[in-house]
C-alpha cells in the first residue's frame, strides 16, 4: 500500500533553483504525495508551477552590504525560520528538500530545529554556498555532476548522482535521430543566453556568422534569443550580412527549436547543459564569468572533456574565435554528429525520476497516515512491527 506523505521544498528565487523544485513536486505528486513550495517574493513570479503545490512566500535574507545588512539578513533568516516551523507544525512533512538559495536556508533551518529528513540538490557543479553552508546537517546530496567542487572529503558517502530535471518535451528528443546535416543542406544554428539572453552573444555572434566560408554562411538558418534592449540591432545587422535569422525576446517554443539545431551558442547554465544532454544536440558555450564561484566554467567541463561541446572564455570570445570553433565543427559533418552523440552520452533523462525516489527514501510517514495504516493492517503499536510509527515522532 502506497502511504502519502507530505514534502516541503524550498528554492532560492532564481529559475536555476526553482525549475528542478517544481519538477520533482510534480513527480512527487504524481506519485501521491502533498507539495508545499518555500521560495520568496522572485520565485513566485517564476512561471510554470505545477498545480496542486502549495506555496508559501517567506522573508530570506541574503547576506551582503556589510555588518548592517548582515545584521538585516539574519533576522529575515531567522523570522523565515519560525514561520518555517509554523507551516511544518501544520502541514507535518516527511522531508525537507531543499535546492539552494538564501530562501532555501530558513526552511533546512526549521527542519534541523524540528529533526525533519533533509535532503538538498546542487545545480551546478559548484556546491553553492547555502548548500555548502548545511551539507555537514543533511542526510543526503544530490548532484546533477559526477566531479562537484567544494564538497568536503567527510561528506562525500551521502553523495548521490541524479542530474538536473528537465522538461519533458527535451526529454523525448532523446529518442529522435540527429537532423539531417549533409555538405548542401540547411544549416541551423540556435542562439540563447538564457532566460533574459545575453548582450554578449548579440554582439558578436552574428558578426562571426558573417566570417564563415561561403560554403557555411549561404546555407545558415538562425533563431537567437535577444534581450529586448538589443533586438533591433540584433536584426539590423543580420539582415546587413544578408543571414535569415528569427529572433525573439522568449522562445516559447525553445524544446521544439532545439530538435531542429545542428548547433548551439549559449552560456553554461546548469539548465541548458542539461537540456542539451538529455537532448543530445553539440554547442559552443561561452561561460558566465560573474557567476558565483566562477561555476559555469566547472559546468562546462564534463561536457567539453566527452567532446560534446567546445567552451570560449568571455575576455577570448570575439567574431574570429567563434567562427574559427564553428568551422571546426561544421566543416565536416561527421564532427557535429558526432558531437551530438557525445553531448547525449553526458545527459540524465532520468534526474527527475532518480531524485524523488532519493527524497522518498529519506521520508518519514506522517503519524495519523502511520497510525491508519497500522490499524488498517491490525498492527496498531502493540503490534509486531511498530517502526513507522517510531520514525514518525522522531
Amino acid at each position: 500500500m502506497i502511504v502519502s506523505r507530505n514534502f516541503v521544498l524550498a528554492a532560492g528565487g532564481t529559475g536555476g533553483h526553482i525549475i528542478p523544485a517544481y519538477a520533482l513536486g510534480a513527480e512527487l505528486m504524481r506519485r501521491g504525495h502533498q507539495v508545499a513550495l518555500i521560495t520568496d517574493n522572485r520565485g513566485s513570479n517564476i512561471p510554470g508551477c505545477p498545480e496542486g503545490i502549495d506555496m508559501h512566500i517567506m522573508p530570506a535574507g541574503r547576506v551582503a552590504g556589510g555588518p548592517r545588512g548582515w545584521l538585516a539578513a539574519a533576522r529575515n533568516i531567522w523570522r523565515g525560520r519560525a514561520m518555517a516551523r509554523a507551516l511544518f507544525e501544520e502541514f507535518d512533512p516527511t522531508a525537507v528538500v531543499g535546492f539552494g538559495g538564501y530562501p532555501a536556508l530558513p526552511a533546512l533551518l526549521a527542519a534541523f530545529a524540528d529533526k525533519v529528513p533533509t535532503v538538498i540538490h546542487e545545480q551546478n557543479a559548484v556546491l553553492g554556498r547555502v548548500n555548502r553552508l548545511v551539507a555537514g546537517k543533511v542526510d543526503a546530496i544530490a548532484t546533477a555532476y559526477p566531479d562537484v567542487q567544494r564538497i568536503k572529503p567527510g561528506h562525500q558517502a551521502k553523495v548521490h548522482l541524479v542530474g538536473n530535471p528537465v522538461r519533458a518535451e527535451v526529454i523525448a528528443l532523446r529518442d529522435e535521430p540527429f537532423p539531417p546535416f549533409i555538405e548542401d543542406g540547411v544549416f541551423r544554428v540556435l542562439v540563447t543566453g538564457g532566460s533574459q539572453g545575453a548582450s554578449i552573444l548579440s554582439e558578436v555572434v552574428p558578426d562571426a556568422l558573417a566570417r564563415l566560408p561561403l560554403n557555411l554562411r549561404r546555407r545558415l538558418q538562425v533563431t537567437q534569443q535577444c534581450r529586448a534592449e538589443d533586438l533591433e540591432t540584433v536584426r539590423k545587422t543580420y539582415a546587413d550580412h544578408q543571414i535569415p535569422a528569427q529572433l525573439a525576446i522568449y522562445l516559447e517554443d525553445f524544446p521544439e527549436r532545439l530538435g531542429w539545431s545542428h548547433l548551439v551558442i549559449g552560456r553554461a547554465g546548469a539548465s541548458t547543459i542539461a537540456e542539451l544532454t538529455c537532448a543530445g544536440r553539440p554547442a559552443i558555450l561561452v561561460p558566465l564569468p560573474s557567476a558565483m564561484d566562477n561555476h559555469q566554467a566547472y559546468n562546462v567541463s564534463e561536457m567539453v572533456k566527452a567532446g560534446g561541446a567546445r567552451a570560449i572564455n568571455q575576455s577570448a570570445f570575439t567574431p574570429v574565435e567563434l567562427a574559427k570553433q564553428i568551422q571546426k565543427m561544421a566543416l565536416i559533418p561527421e564532427t557535429l554528429q558526432n558531437a551530438a552523440r557525445a553531448a547525449q552520452g553526458c545527459g540524465r533523462p532520468d534526474a527527475v525520476h532518480d531524485l524523488a525516489d532519493l527524497v522518498e527514501s529519506f521520508g518519514r510517514a506522517p503519524l495519523m497516515q502511520t497510525l491508519t495504516t497500522n490499524e488498517q493492517s491490525g498492527l496498531g503499536f502493540g503490534g509486531a512491527e511498530p517502526a513507522l510509527a517510531r520514525k514518525a515522532t522522531i
